[in-house]
């Protein structure tokens, strides 16, 4: 019962989704600058529905992930679940978080939400077949939940605040996604599906994955000096975020010798740092924007 329980998890890649839960509870907390139960409401509604999402990707992609050893372990492709049953999961999941999100939030919170699984599973995930640029319009899937947590809370969705958020997060999705590459693209090989590796050499792919980066630093820097209001966590952010610049821009020009994993981490800690600042400082603010 345990491991069936464990599998029901995996299937629902709860730690991915308790960060993109994050991501909504970001943007609430950003507009009202307090932390109550509709809050916690909306960020529970989001993480079901990222479960769901997660768990028809997993039931979208089970003949995929046989291929590969990085995901053949999964539940669906080891066996451990059927295919019927994982489906029924993400049915469930979705309608947990939907029904969550329709009776606590503003009905553009669910809209948001079904968008948001619908770029995931309708658009990314069929577009990984055709084409190893699938990823860009994929990255919507990390720019919208910020928004639903501040469409939920009351906040416009044309407010500059909230749309300099979402496309940090945006953008750092595509980094993220090319980190991964590198570290598996021969999986994707055997998967037969396309990748940038197809294309382009390990060399041209670190660049480019750097531009990203530095398209991402930018894009923080945006956040940072233009959201944040309290002085201690800029400080703390624009030193993390110069770390990180100085940190891989000598991994690139002066050892000659860019270290995925490593990249991989460090990114993946600015948007940690990025949705807890964003909480606290909309916390320390009195008052919604």
């Amino acid at each position: 019962m345990k491991t069936y329980f464990k599998d029901i998890l995996e299937l629902g890649k709860a730690r991915i989704s308790f960060s993109v839960a994050l991501s909504a509870l970001t943007g609430y907390v950003l507009y009202t600058g307090v932390l109550d139960n509709l809050g916690w409401a909306i960020t529970a509604g989001v993480f079901f529905l990222s479960c769901g999402s997660s768990a028809l990707n997993h039931w979208q992609e089970r003949k995929t992930d046989a291929l590969m050893p990085r995901t053949q372990n999964r539940p669906i492709p080891a066996g451990r679940i059927s295919a019927a049953n994982g489906l029924l999961v993400a049915i469930l999941y979705v309608g947990i978080g939907a029904l969550i999100l329709l009776l606590t939030a503003p009905t553009v919170a669910l809209i948001i939400g079904f968008i948001t699984l619908f770029f995931y599973n309708a658009v990314y995930t069929p577009l990984k077949r055709v084409t190893a640029f699938a990823v860009i319009p994929g990255s919507f899937v990390g720019a919208l939940p910020p928004m639903i947590g501040w469409a939920g809370a009351g906040g416009s969705l044309t407010s500059e605040i909230i749309l300099l958020v979402s496309v940090f997060f945006f953008i750092g999705q595509i980094p993220h996604f090319w980190l991964l590459l590198l570290m598996f693209g021969d999986q994707y090989k055997k998967a037969k599906l396309p990748s940038l590796n197809q294309i382009f050499d390990e060399m041209q792919i670190k660049r480019i994955t750097y531009t990203w980066i530095l398209t991402t630093i930018a894009s923080a820097l945006l956040v940072i000096l233009f959201v944040f209001n309290n002085r201690l966590l800029i400080f703390v952010l624009l030193f993390y975020t110069f770390y990180l610049l100085s940190s891989l821009s000598m991994a690139v020009f002066v050892k000659e010798e860019f270290k995925v994993r490593p990249a991989f981490y460090k990114l993946n800690f600015l948007y940690l740092f990025m949705m807890i600042f964003l909480v606290t400082d909309g916390l320390l603010r009195s008052g919604p924007f």
